[in-house]
């Protein structure tokens, strides 16, 4: 469902503009919406009052929580459950922060992630993605959200800003705590400045080698990190704050001297922050995170050499926190189809 559906099914009702948006505000802030004739502001019109029960009910069914597994750091990674029967997963991060898919899978392909092994399935609507914080906040208190779970938001560009559009207004969530996270598709920098809400922007870069991210990312757009970088540098001048790069940090492949050097040549004296992710082993990918040890050097020598940057200690380690993960899971166990094995994301001299 797209919040435009939603609307217009208010309008239909006989909802004014002020009505709209206070059933959308409960909604999102997990009120429950038979309440909202005593939240003030004018008297809701009979009809819309009549139906409030069934539009809750409807609006629970777009993300149903099927499973949830807290981590020991906080966390806990949601298996969502969508209208038509497919799942989709958000991850409720530490202090107050929650993680939304946005995409039924993704078409990117990432050789590292999970999702990326099974394609797209389907895109989300709007409403849906919205109905992830929604669900999170019936459990607790939601201040910050990152598009970072299932799914390229950059391919599903119309639903993802509308979604960061509401949540940015009445959703009560501050622009620089919504966080937009692309491989680098043109038309997010086309996009985003023009949009009332202008989220904060981070970029999946994972090398400072064209050739190595073209394996990485396959489906990336081939933009040469360069120009990724330079796009997002227009991108945090005028927004006024810093872009994001995201690094998920893999033994052997990207966390060697060679990429410390190519780091410090793209991001030194920029608007930025460098966020060094140790990587989310995947089973039958073929991928490890680095030694804790071999993370804090590089994360020390980048900062040392005018790189602002973070080592995050990976969500959810103990829970499969990697994307894509529990849904796998979830599928395989599910007859009479099973997902197929993965193939095998490595050969000999890739990398």
């Amino acid at each position: 469902m797209q919040l435009d559906m939603l609307r217009e099914r208010l309008h239909a009702l006989g909802a004014k503009p002020g009505h709209v948006q206070r059933v959308l505000r409960r909604w999102l802030h997990a009120l429950p919406l038979a309440d909202g004739e005593r939240a003030g502001g004018s008297r809701l019109p009979a009809a819309l009052q009549a139906a409030l029960p069934a539009l809750a009910e409807d609006l629970g069914g777009l993300a149903r929580l099927h499973a949830e597994h807290p981590g020991e750091d906080g966390s806990a990674r949601l298996l969502i459950g969508l209208a038509d029967g497919q799942t989709v997963e958000s991850v409720r991060l530490p202090r107050d922060g929650l993680c939304v898919s946005t995409q039924v899978g993704c078409a990117v392909g990432c050789v590292f992630c999970m999702t990326g092994q099974g394609g797209l399935l389907r895109q989300l609507g709007s409403a849906e993605i919205a109905a992830q914080v929604a669900l999170a906040r019936a459990r607790r208190p939601v201040k910050k959200v990152v598009f970072m779970g299932m799914g390229e938001p950059a391919h599903n560009l119309d639903a993802a800003l509308d979604a960061i559009e509401l949540l940015g207004t009445i959703g009560g969530i501050g622009h620089k705590a919504l966080v937009f996270s692309t491989v680098g598709d043109l038309r997010v920098f086309e996009r985003l400045p023009l949009g009332q809400v202008k989220p904060a922007l981070a970029l999946s870069l994972h090398s400072s080698d064209a050739g190595k991210r073209a394996r990485l990312l396959p489906r990336a757009p081939r933009l040469a990190p360069e120009a990724l970088v330079a796009l997002g540098e227009a991108y945090a001048r005028a927004t006024g704050y810093p872009i994001q790069y995201q690094w998920t940090l893999i033994d052997g492949v990207n966390d060697g001297d060679d990429e410390v050097d190519g780091i410090v040549r793209l991001l030194a004296g920029r608007y930025a922050v460098m966020n060094l992710i140790p990587y989310n082993t995947v089973d039958g990918l073929g991928f490890r995170r680095p030694a804790w040890e071999r993370a804090v050097a590089m994360a020390r020598t980048l900062h040392r050499r005018g790189v602002l940057t973070k080592l995050r200690r990976s969500a959810g380690q103990d829970v499969d926190a990697g994307c894509g993960q529990l849904r796998a899971r979830q599928v395989v166990a599910m007859p009479p189809r099973a997902a197929p094995r993965p193939a095998a994301a490595t050969t000999p001299g890739l990398y």
